[in-house]
């Protein structure tokens, strides 16, 4: 879906401090040209034994001035820009050759288009997992499938986030971390009701009651607060058509043809119908979009919320001073016993501007990946961890990462990890239950949006027919983003 500040926190020390989303440089200030001829080496020479000046080899990137913009976490993020400024000052330590430039502008899928026509775009930027068809095919990012395959940790990259940016067996991008989408839920809130908490393995039903049995509406208190405003509204509910075994789209004839309007989104939407008219659990202001359901859970408004977790966790614990046991980590509920607890999964990317030049583009490479497993990211990441024990602070790992849990460099990281007991655990009957369902690959926001629509009417107006809701939403869907669509 979209990356919050919080969450882009603790993907930035959780992820070895890969936070940048740098550029290239289209003002001069780079010796490389655009047409992606060599560039002239520096005159720098060396003196061998005898005394005569040796020439700089040419091939050799790190003897040519090259210029990278990288993208520079926002002001609110100080902890955030000190950890990028030491990643910079490593990084420049073994490439001097490189000039760093920062800007902290956050990719918008409504601005990206401008960034790339006026050559203001950054050497490299963030993005989701919902835009790698959308970005290949508006040509916006480069084909780095060259700088893939000479990385030699590429085997050890998680392949479950990676293959989300690797299209007709090319790679556009590296992945930084992702998630599947877990409900969040306060357990002492259940408490206080005398409500149980239910089985790890728990149902649409469970949910349903758990929600009705904490819901107070006197007193301002939500069961659940499922996401009603924004692109986020359609993206938390896809939860329930893919738990229901619906899809968004699929290709026929080579076109892209609208799904959702199916059975299974029938029972999704009138699922959200028993929540919001039967059950009385959802927040009475229920246009909440990500911060604003995250902070409700955070002021403990609401005793659920839908989310990747640890942006959620780390704001319930670190500014709404819940304890850690009292936040637990369940997957989405299974539609009915015996079923798949089915989660959107999405993540963070780190796409190459395809206007940079080879020089950029390598040098964008290896500032994506320089703290990837490495033994400076672990220093880094147990530096954090020291810092958050000294600041009186939890550290919230992701559940999904850039490296395969069971790598080597995984091992490690959690070798790092048990050293500390300000570091949030999660069940281990988790990671056996969660079943992640990419996002759809073709206009997925538009779909979001339109559904988001739909949310809001069947929360305001008792009644409404969810066949007749879907049907129209997949009929706007359809002529206005899918038939103008060809898929080669």
């Amino acid at each position: 879906m979209r990356k919050y500040s919080s969450v882009l926190l603790s993907l930035l020390v959780a992820g070895s401090l890969l936070t940048a989303c740098g550029g290239n440089n289209n003002n001069g200030n780079t010796t490389g040209n655009k047409e992606g001829e060599a560039t002239t080496a520096p005159t720098n020479a060396a003196t061998d034994n005898a005394g005569s000046a040796t020439a700089a080899p040419t091939d050799d990137i790190t003897q040519r001035k090259v210029t990278i913009k990288i993208h520079y976490p926002t002001p609110d993020l100080t902890e955030v820009r000190a950890q990028e400024d030491d990643k910079i000052k490593r990084f420049q330590e073994e490439y001097p050759n490189v000039e760093i430039v920062k800007d902290d502008w956050q990719y918008n899928v409504s601005e990206i288009g401008i960034k790339m026509a006026a050559n203001e775009a950054p050497t490299f930027f963030n993005t989701y997992a919902t835009e790698a068809k959308f970005l290949v095919e508006k040509g916006w990012v480069a084909d780095i499938t060259d700088l893939w395959n000479k990385y030699e940790f590429k085997d050890q990259i998680n392949p479950v986030l990676q293959n989300q940016f690797i299209i007709d067996g090319k790679v556009f991008g590296v992945t930084q971390k992702g998630y599947v989408t877990t409900t969040m839920i306060n357990k002492k809130m259940l408490d206080e009701k005398g409500v149980a908490v239910p089985s790890m393995d728990w149902t649409w039903d469970d949910m349903l009651n758990t929600a009705k049995g904490v819901a107070d509406t006197k007193k301002g208190i939500s069961g659940i607060a499922p996401m009603g405003k924004g692109n986020e509204a359609g993206w938390n509910w896809t939860n329930f058509l893919f738990e229901a075994g619906g899809e968004i789209q699929k290709i026929e004839g080579g076109k892209v043809v609208a799904t959702f309007n199916s059975e299974a989104g029938i029972k999704a939407l009138d699922f959200y119908k028993k929540l919001r008219w039967e059950a009385n659990a959802i927040p009475q202001d229920w246009a909440l979009g990500w911060g604003d359901a995250v902070g409700a859970f955070q002021q403990s408004r609401t005793a659920m919320v839908m989310a990747g977790s640890d942006g959620v966790i780390e704001q319930a614990l670190n500014q709404g001073g819940l304890k850690p046991e009292d936040v637990l980590t369940y997957p989405m509920p299974a539609m009915e016993k015996g079923g798949k607890h089915t989660g959107v999964l999405g993540g963070d990317y780190l796409v190459i501007n395809p206007n940079a030049t080879p020089d950029e583009q390598e040098m964008a490479f290896r500032y994506i990946t320089f703290d990837y497993f490495s033994d400076k990211g672990l220093e880094a990441l147990d530096a954090v961890l020291q810092q958050r024990t000294t600041d009186g602070k939890y550290f919230i790992p992701p559940l999904l990462d850039y490296y395969s849990a069971d790598s080597d460099f995984g091992k490690k990281t959690k070798a790092v990890y048990d050293k500390y007991t300000n570091v949030y655990q999660y069940s281990p009957d988790i990671l056996g239950l969660l079943d992640g369902k990419p996002e759809a690959q073709y206009n997925t926001q538009d779909y979001y949006a339109t559904m988001s629509n739909v949310i809001q009417e069947l929360f305001s107006k008792k009644g409404t027919d969810s066949k007749t809701q879907l049907e129209a939403a997949a009929k706007t869907v359809q002529e206005k983003f899918f038939d103008t669509i060809k898929v080669e």
